[in-house]
């Protein structure tokens, strides 16, 4: 059976390092997962450049990335309307706008409950019928503050994506703490709810159970949309405890193994993951950050 990656690590994971990485850099990373096969990219988010200065190129670097669309789907985070305007003004393909179960976490991410969230996502969606939107969903199993999220949780919040219009959501393990069982739970309850909406995990990644649950996830549930990054950069500096994402090369290998098709040459994919550690490495570091993760 065939899955798609989304790779997220310009967005998500250069987001949370302490660098100020290049918009020329950044183009050769989305160079090298292109050739490796990857064709969809999650590649900034549109956040105040003042608290999030990694994401301060993010109009040129969705400019830049035009020439990318012919064979590439290029999308971008946007946690307020804000986000979204400015989203749709650079021409993404796909406009993805998150909020969280949690009113704790939204507080700490967002710096509005999660309620108020999802209220100013909502305008915001109304105002553009022919845009494409991804629902994001964090903390969908496990939030630091409020601890397991009950699945008739995650299926409210679901169902009130679903009543923006938003036929596609990805749900999030933030911590990557949550056990197979629970999201596979989770994922049959919000499927059941909703059974016309198509629906993704990203996966953060603690002792390595993410890939179990991925592959889980694929083969029981049918689920073929998978975020991760390479390197397994990333995180939510607003979630204590949290891990970095799911690594792509490791997700690759891990499905060619199980005989699930990704599309991604793992050779390709593992030297991209080089790539962007000497990238970081080799990037100025910043005095001050505070990164904003959805």
């Amino acid at each position: 059976m065939p899955v798609t990656i989304t790779d997220v690590v310009l967005r998500d994971g250069l987001q949370d390092e302490n660098v100020l990485v290049a918009t020329d850099d950044k183009l050769t990373i989305a160079d090298a997962l292109v050739a490796a096969g990857v064709r969809q990219i999650e590649a900034v988010s549109f956040v105040s450049p003042t608290r999030v200065p990694q994401m301060a190129d993010a109009d040129a670097l969705i400019a830049r990335l035009q020439p990318y669309r012919a064979t590439t789907q290029v999308s971008a985070l946007a946690l307020n309307a804000t986000g979204v305007h400015r989203a749709v003004a650079a021409g993404v393909d796909v406009v993805h706008i998150a909020a969280s179960t949690s009113s704790a976490h939204s507080r700490a991410n967002a710096g509005k409950s999660a309620a108020q969230a999802l209220e100013d996502l909502s305008q915001a969606v109304a105002g553009y019928p022919e845009q494409r939107f991804l629902g994001g969903i964090s903390t969908a199993f496990v939030c630091p503050f409020e601890g397991t999220i009950p699945p008739r949780r995650l299926v409210e919040v679901a169902e009130q994506f679903a009543a923006m219009g938003i036929r596609a959501l990805g749900l999030a393990d933030t911590l990557g703490t949550a056990t197979t069982e629970h999201v596979l739970t989770a994922v049959g309850a919000v499927r059941e709810a909703l059974p016309d909406i198509t629906i993704g995990l990203h996966l953060h990644n603690a002792d390595g159970q993410a890939l179990t649950t991925a592959l889980q996830a694929a083969r029981h549930l049918g689920i073929a949309h998978f975020d991760s990054a390479v390197g397994g950069y990333g995180g939510c500096p607003f979630a204590p405890g949290a891990h970095g994402n799911l690594a792509t090369e490791e997700l690759v290998a891990h499905f060619h193994s199980h005989d699930v098709e990704t599309g991604i040459d793992q050779a390709q994919v593992t030297a991209a993951a080089s790539l962007v550690k000497r990238v970081v490495a080799a990037s100025p570091q910043l005095s001050r950050f505070a990164p904003v993760r959805g």
